[in-house]
């Protein structure tokens, strides 16, 4: 399971960077490297990194104790 977290955490920073470029330089890396925001690959990348962010959720909820 902490593969899939650490996998989850990674897409998420990535999108975290894209939005970062885009709300400073109005510069989608994504779209970019994909040819377009309506690419088939850009919104595969898109909808990955959005359920990567919605598993991180779920690491706000997790017990602390195991790690502590």
């Amino acid at each position: 399971m902490r593969i899939v977290n650490n996998i989850a955490l990674i897409l998420s920073i990535i999108g975290g960077i894209n939005w970062g470029l885009i709300g400073l330089f109005k510069f989608d890396l994504v779209a970019w490297i994909c040819g377009g925001q309506d690419s088939i690959l850009s919104r595969i990348i898109y909808t990955v990194v959005g359920l990567a962010a919605i598993w991180c959720i779920s690491l706000l909820f997790n017990n602390r104790t195991a790690e502590e």
